[in-house]
Order: structure tokens, then C-alpha cells, then sequence
């Protein structure tokens, strides 16, 4: 972990640059609770990274919104307290005024780059329009000015670049642009709300040491938003643990990650996934799902003024799944992953090659397939029907495969009791739910066709610590329970560790490394796989064996 500059921290202490007094954010009417947030109070320094770490409702968004002026008013508004900044209370300053603050004084990276860029607009028209806020520039200083923010974070050809479309760009480009645009007038507080949540390790990698650049170039305060302790535990100088909306811990990073007191951060830390984390399993002898040498290759037609592309997006992959064994499939993005899982599902087709399961080729299963392998999707909310209540959404798969309705509405309730979710779930609407019971509906409904394989997507990777390892656990209890084989896409390196029990490494469409799991974190042999593994966020964290306290 790295080491705190002492020094630094105690010649800034005594001049915050942003101080949160007593803040009160107000929730609607008909809320879960009357304040998003209840009188919490912290200080945010130049020069120094501050993490704010707690589950999804905690606060630490709402309050992000506030410092920023974005909250919906009136349903949202704040009620009590101040917000100063060099000072100046944020909170009197009109809207107008606020607008000028944006940008220039305090800046945010949003968590979903692709949601927050115009995709009608080129990454130059979007840096542009920040770069004019206050006034036109001379056309090639701004395109000087456009190249030089995107050389600084080290993106390729930035004077072509930044005429290229955001869909054009890989989710690490698309997260430089954000954090680019935030960059362009050196503002001095840097708000980032979850930049890195669905970055794959060595992009995520890549973020965090921009983010750390800048913030010494520009001498900025940071704050960070995350609910990653391996993030915290390698960018971090301060934490701030917040929960239901009040802060219950803070402190330096040694602290807070070594020491902590409060019981909330304990249970938060207690549920950090590590690398040191090994599943093991001995499978059954007959392969339930076979993958034999399948390829897959994208190609793009030429136009005027664009080459015909092709992508090898699968070369030859090969791989059995038994019975009641988890396999984790990890790699960057554009490794080939989704497609490998989108084509064992029949969601994508392949070009040569063969899969099977029980023996037989999957393409001859037909409307059969269904009760042989189901999909996790990574956003439960979006594969949810906001408008069809949670108990049609679990019957509708068993009774257009000739279930009784009866008999479908029974195996509903029963994967509901799997899940830990109670039957009065039927009848509600998917918003009344949280994230993390959201994906135990959504791993519920896979479980009502009675499938023999599980492919997860990335089925964690959004979900808070505490959640997630809620998640993972229910993931091995209805492995052992039912005896089915799941097929578990990550990026995450450390929930990898904890549940699989084989992985395989895929880089460019090919498996360059496969084997169990601790002998491959432990040994591993490609190079690849090392720098996978070097890449983990916070690996030199050890993390403290918590004991329980009465």
C-alpha cells in the first residue's frame, strides 16, 4: 500500500479546500427514509485523494450531486447545512453562478461514460464545448489545446482521435475523454463517482495512475467515489465510510483499511474478495458442456472513407465444463469473453467449430435448449421488464416451454425461497427492489427453466462488497444444491479467486493460459496472466483478520 506524506497532509489540514457542515439532503415524500443524507460533516483537501466508500443509498453520490448543484430539485433539495468551498457557501450561490463553478472550479467524472457523452457529437465537439464556456477560441488553438489534453491522457493519435465518435471508442478511451473534459479548464476539485466500476484490471490500472498524475500536475483535491477497497487501498490518502446516509468512520487509509472501528466497516471489509481466495471442487469425469475448436470472426463492409475490418473475435477456443464446476472466464475487454459466452447461448453464431452438451450438438436442442442453460445477465435492472410484475417475469419462460401455469407459479415461489427472496415478491414491480436483490431475481428466473448450466456475465461486477459476496455465496450454495456447471465471466481477478474452481485466461480470442485456479494465481505461466495479476488494484493490501466483536 502506499505510504501517506505526512507532511503534506498536515500543512493542508489547516485550510480545507471543500468542507461538507452538516449537510441534510431531503428525500421525497414516500421515500424508504425522510433524508438521502442526515448531518455529516468531513473535509476535502488540495493535493490529497479522499475516498468515500460505503453500499448503494449510503449518501455518497447524493452528496457528490449536491457539491455539484445536479440535485433534482424540488423533489431532492438540500435542508440543512453548508457546503464551502475556499470558504464561499456553495449552497447561496444562485444557479447561475453555479454554472460558471462547473467546469472551472469543481469538475465530475461520471460511472458511465457511453450514458454521459452526446453520441451525436465527435470527442473534439465535446472537449470544444467546455474548452468555449467562457468564449470562442481561434479554431486551431482549440484543436491544439483538444490534442494536448488527449497526448496527456495517453491516448493514441490525439489530433485524429478526437474526430473519432464515442461508440467508436473502447470503454478505457471513453473514461479518458470524461476525465479529459473534467481536466480542461483545471478546475481545483475533481469529483469521480465510480470511474473504474466496469473496467477490466489493467485499464482500471491505467485510470487510477491518470487520475493520481493529474491530481500531483494540477495539485487538485480528489474526490473518490467507490465501493472497491482494492481501489481505495491503492489510490486513497483519506477515507470517509458512509451508511443510510450518515458517515460512521474516517480517517487515513492506514486507519481505516488496518484498523477499523466502526462495526459497519468491519462487515464491509470482512466481505473484500482476495486473491488468496481458493475454490476447489473435484468435477465429475463427463464433460456437460463441450466447446471444440469454435471461431468467430467479425468483419465490416468498406465505404467511402473506411477499410473493410476484420476481427478474429474466437480462434480455435476448446474448453469441457462438468458437472457441478464453476469455470471463470477472465481477460480484458475485447478478449473474446462475451462472445464465447453469447455463442455457447446461441445469441451469436459461430463459424466452425462445435458445442454440445450432454453429447449433443447444441444446435439440434432447439426449443429444448432453454432447459439446458441459462444466462445471467450483468444488469439485472435492464434485462427486467420495469412494467410486467417480478412474478410474471418468472413464469413466463417455464409456461411458454408447456409448464403449467400452476406448476410455474409453484416453481417460482420455491427459486425465490433459493434466493433468500420471500414469496410476496411475486407481486412486485422490479424499482421496488435493490441492486443486489434486482440480481438474485434475475438468477432466479434463470433457475425456473431448471437448467444444467449457468453462464454469469459479469453478474457481480456492479454490486457492492457486502452484496457481492451475498451473491457469490448463493452462486455456490445452488451449484452444490442443484448440481449444475456455471460458465463465470469477470474482470474481477479477486471473485474469480474466491469461486471458481478452473480458469481460463483469454487474450485476443484465444485461451492463453487454463488450469485450476490456485495453481494459475500462483504460478501463473503467461505473461499475460502476470500482468493481469500485477494489474489488481490493491494486491499489497493485506487485509486484517477481523474478529467478531460483542
Amino acid at each position: 500500500m502506499r505510504p501517506m506524506n505526512v507532511s503534506s497532509g498536515q500543512s493542508s489540514a489547516a485550510h480545507p479546500l471543500l468542507e461538507v457542515r452538516g449537510l441534510t439532503v431531503a428525500l421525497p415524500e414516500g421515500a424508504d427514509r425522510s433524508n438521502a443524507v442526515e448531518e455529516i460533516s468531513y473535509q476535502l483537501h488540495s493535493g490529497k485523494i479522499t475516498c468515500i466508500v460505503g453500499e448503494s443509498g449510503s449518501g455518497k453520490s447524493m452528496t457528490a450531486n449536491a457539491i455539484m448543484g445536479l440535485l433534482p430539485k424540488p423533489h431532492v433539495k438540500v435542508s440543512a447545512g453548508q457546503l464551502l468551498f475556499n470558504g464561499s457557501d456553495l449552497l447561496a450561490r444562485p444557479d447561475s453562478e453555479m454554472r460558471t463553478v462547473r467546469g472551472a472550479d469543481i469538475s465530475m467524472i461520471f460511472q458511465e461514460p457511453m450514458t454521459a457523452l452526446n453520441p451525436l457529437l465527435t470527442v473534439g465537439e465535446q472537449i470544444a464545448e467546455v474548452l468555449c464556456k467562457n468564449g470562442p477560441l481561434p479554431r486551431k488553438e482549440l484543436r491544439d489545446r483538444i490534442t494536448k489534453l488527449l497526448a496527456d491522457m495517453n491516448l493514441p493519435e490525439p489530433e485524429t482521435l478526437q474526430d473519432s465518435y464515442p461508440f467508436r471508442l473502447s470503454g478505457g478511451q471513453r473514461q479518458r475523454i470524461m476525465i479529459a473534459m473534467a481536466l480542461a479548464l483545471n478546475p481545483k476539485l475533481l469529483i469521480a463517482d465510480e470511474p473504474t466500476t466496469a473496467l477490466d484490471v489493467t485499464t482500471q490500472k491505467q485510470i487510477l495512475h491518470l487520475i493520481r498524475e493529474q491530481q500531483k500536475r494540477h495539485g487538485m483535491g480528489v474526490m473518490f467515489i467507490t465501493h472497491d477497497f482494492g481501489v481505495v487501498a491503492e489510490i486513497a490518502d483519506h477515507i470517509v465510510v458512509m451508511e443510510k446516509g450518515e458517515v460512521v468512520e474516517e480517517g487515513s487509509v492506514e486507519a481505516v483499511l488496518n484498523s477499523p472501528q466502526h462495526p459497519y466497516t468491519r462487515k464491509l471489509i470482512a466481505a473484500v474478495p482476495t486473491l488468496d481466495d481458493h475454490a476447489s471442487t473435484t468435477p465429475s469425469e463427463v464433460p456437460l458442456l463441450s466447446v471444440q475448436n469454435i471461431c468467430k470472426t467479425f468483419k465490416t463492409r468498406s465505404g467511402m472513407f473506411t477499410k473493410k475490418r476484420e476481427v478474429n473475435a474466437l480462434r480455435s477456443v476448446s474448453f469441457d465444463l462438468h458437472e457441478g464446476e464453476i469455470i471463470g472466464l477472465v481477460g480484458e475487454s475485447g478478449s473474446g469473453k462475451s462472445t464465447l459466452a453469447r455463442s455457447v447461448m446461441q445469441l451469436s453464431d459461430i463459424d466452425s467449430g462445435k458445442i454440445a452438451i450432454n453429447g449433443e450438438q447444441i444446435g439440434s436442442l432447439g426449443q429444448k435448449l432453454p432447459s439446458f442453460i441459462q444466462f445471467v445477465f450483468q444488469d439485472p435492472y435492464a434485462s427486467l421488464n420495469p412494467r410486467r410484475r417480478i412474478g410474471s417475469a418468472l413464469t413466463i419462460g417455464p409456461i411458454h416451454h408447456g409448464v403449467p401455469k400452476a406448476e410455474a407459479i409453484s416453481r417460482a415461489r420455491e427459486m425465490l425461497d433459493v434466493v433468500g427472496l420471500d414469496a410476496s415478491a411475486m407481486d412486485r414491480f422490479p424499482h421496488e427492489f435493490s441492486g443486489g436483490q434486482r440480481q438474485r431475481i434475475g438468477i432466479a428466473r434463470a433457475l425456473t427453466m431448471q437448467p444444467r448450466v449457468l453462464i454469469a456475465d459479469e453478474a457481480v461486477s456492479a454490486l457492492d462488497v457486502s452484496v457481492q459476496k451475498q451473491v457469490l455465496r448463493l452462486l455456490e450454495d445452488i451449484r452444490l444444491k442443484m448440481g449444475i456447471a456455471i460458465l463465470f465471466v469477470t474482470h474481477d481477478l479477486r471473485v474469480a479467486a474466491t469461486i471458481c474452481h478452473r480458469l481460463l485466461v483469454m487474450r485476443k480470442g484465444e485461451i492463453v493460459e487454463e488450469g485450476p485456479t490456485r495453481e494459475i494465481f500462483e504460478n501463473p505461466k503467461s505473461e499475460y496472466t502476470k500482468s493481469l495479476l500485477e494489474a489488481v488494484p490493491g494486491k499489497n493490501w493485506h487485509k486484517p483478520v477481523l474478529e467478531e466483536r460483542v
